[in-house]
């Protein structure tokens, strides 16, 4: 038997393609294909480790104590019976009638709402549930279950600093 030659092309058959690719080694779509796909799947495996491995392991421990303070101001410039809210640091500085100086956190200790200063009832309150806090942070009015909480003050030089890293609970 003998071949026939007419359904040859080049040497090939005539159903088969011709690729090459730069290297010199045969290569078709297909294959070239699932290879950009199987990289693309290693990529995407390695970010997602990167990713969970970053998730998971601790936060970095700032290496200074400053960003854990706030500076308020100078001593001087904060008046007795004063309340000067400090929005960046989440609290009120609250200077008495005795000279003592309290910094009351911002958030109602009923379920986390924002308190505002009435000044002219000279009293916290709590716009969700009307809970009611004296200048020192006690509960006036509940559903508040306890004072507001209190950030220890420092004073420096004459100067107010604030450490927010850990607000102390009150009873």
């Amino acid at each position: 038997m003998a071949k026939n030659k007419s359904n040859t092309i080049h040497g090939k058959a005539a159903g088969e393609k011709h690729s090459k690719s730069f290297s010199g080694v045969h290569t078709s779509r297909r294959n070239f294909l699932k290879s950009i796909w199987g990289w693309l799947g290693v990529i995407l495996s390695f970010e997602f480790v990167w990713m969970a491995f970053s998730f998971l392991s601790p936060a970095k421990s700032s290496s200074g104590k400053k960003k854990n303070f706030i500076t308020v101001g100078a001593l001087k410039n904060i008046r007795k019976n004063e309340v000067v809210p400090v929005r960046s640091g989440k609290f009120y500085l609250v200077r008495q009638a005795d000279g003592e100086l309290l910094a009351l956190s911002l958030k109602c200790t009923h379920l986390g709402c924002m308190v505002v200063w009435d000044p002219a009832k000279k009293h916290f309150v709590c716009p969700c549930h009307s809970s009611e806090f004296a200048m020192n942070g006690t509960v006036l009015n509940p559903p508040a279950p306890r004072s507001l909480d209190r950030y220890p003050v420092i004073v420096e030089d004459g100067i107010v600093k604030v450490n927010i890293a850990k607000p102390v609970k009150r009873s």
